[in-house]
């Protein structure tokens, strides 16, 4: 079972440190294939550490509708729907595993994500057009992520998970929080920005502790990572920037498909019959998750969704660490983390650590 997790964690770092540009589509769709195989079998040869937990059947049920959807040619992009199966298949393989492993992982986790805000930071400020100084990008890179917005939804994952510590009085941890959000603020992602602040303020609200030295070190580090770019992009007159025209388009496209959806993992193959605006470039994402689940997949799928989300909000708020979780399904209401396949894995594999603590008790 341990093999089969770290093939999972190992699965996920390659996709978030390699660009998918890079990526040959068929290596990547047969590794998380095998992914899942392992997974399974590691299951199956270890049944008496097999636990069960509500959110594998909605993402059993994701992952089968994307099967019916191809059987019933419903999708516009039969390739891409293969695709989306085999992702939700991964999805379901990281949270199982982890819920087989409770939290021995998340220390792991916490220091990795760590490791990666301190290199995103080095890089963005090196102003090297190149992930990880090697992979040429037209953007600006943060780390692996070419998207300012997914570095922070992946920040916003980790980063409790410091915080809980740093207000157990681990002064280290007060550091790594610190270095952390404040790679978010220099990254000047506008909704990272204020829910790593909000998830500060909320574990120190449940804490009902102060402690000033984390104040103090993200306040020195967002000093010297600085904070110019994210007040600019505030003082924008239109905040939504283009998404508030993607999501009517959106909503267009759930309406002409409600029951059955698009495929999933097509929207970008469908949306430009919808679109009522050309922006000048592709729009690969509908910068609403939710929407795009709905528009992907239809009603029915994007409530699996829904049923996922009230599983798990009230235990993640309890958890206090687990807020991360929280954090990114709201982002998914300004922008798309959930439809990039590192984060999904990331996400679920936290989501099985959440789960795995609400069976056995916290501890």
């Amino acid at each position: 079972m341990k093999i089969a997790f770290v093939l999972v964690l190992g699965a996920a770092i390659l996709v978030i440190f390699i660009p998918r540009p890079w990526i040959d589509p068929t290596l990547f769709q047969a590794g998380l294939f095998l992914l899942g195989c392992a997974g399974s079998i590691a299951s199956i040869f270890r049944p008496q550490k097999l636990r069960l937990s509500f959110p594998m059947v909605p993402l059993a049920c994701a992952a089968a509708w994307g099967v019916v959807q191809i059987a019933a040619h419903w999708t516009a992009a039969p390739a891409d729907t293969r695709f989306a199966v085999l992702t939700w298949f991964a999805n379901l393989v990281a949270f199982s595993l982890a819920l087989q492993l409770g939290r021995r992982f998340l220390d792991a986790l916490l220091y990795f994500a760590f490791a990666l805000s301190v290199v995103a930071a080095v890089q963005y400020f090196s102003g090297v057009p190149k992930i990880f100084w090697f992979f040429p990008t037209d953007a600006p890179a943060w780390g692996p992520f070419v998207n300012r917005d997914q570095y922070a939804a992946f920040i916003e994952l980790m980063l409790p998970l410091a915080l809980v510590r740093a207000f157990d009085r681990e002064a280290r941890f007060s550091a790594i929080a610190a270095a952390m959000y404040a790679s978010v603020i220099a990254g000047a992602s506008r909704a990272g920005a204020i829910l790593t602040t909000a998830e500060i303020v909320f574990v120190q609200l449940r804490g009902r502790q102060f402690r000033p030295r984390l104040w103090l070190l993200a306040a020195v580090f967002v000093a010297v990572g600085g904070w110019s770019m994210l007040a600019h992009r505030f003082s924008d007159r239109d905040l939504l920037g283009g998404r508030r025209e993607i999501l009517e388009s959106t909503i267009a496209m759930i309406h002409a498909r409600p029951w059955t959806g698009f495929g999933l993992g097509t929207f970008h193959t469908a949306y430009p019959a919808y679109a009522s605006r050309d922006f000048g470039a592709a729009v690969n994402h509908a910068h609403n998750d939710w929407a795009e689940w709905a528009a992907d997949g239809g009603i029915p799928f994007c409530l699996l969704m829904v049923a996922v989300a009230v599983w798990s909000v009230p235990k993640a708020l309890r958890s206090v660490w687990g807020i991360g979780i929280v954090a990114v399904f709201i982002h998914g209401m300004a922008d798309f983390p959930l439809h990039q396949p590192a984060l999904e894995l990331w996400w679920f594999a936290l989501l099985g650590g959440l789960a795995a603590e609400t069976i056995s008790g916290p501890g």
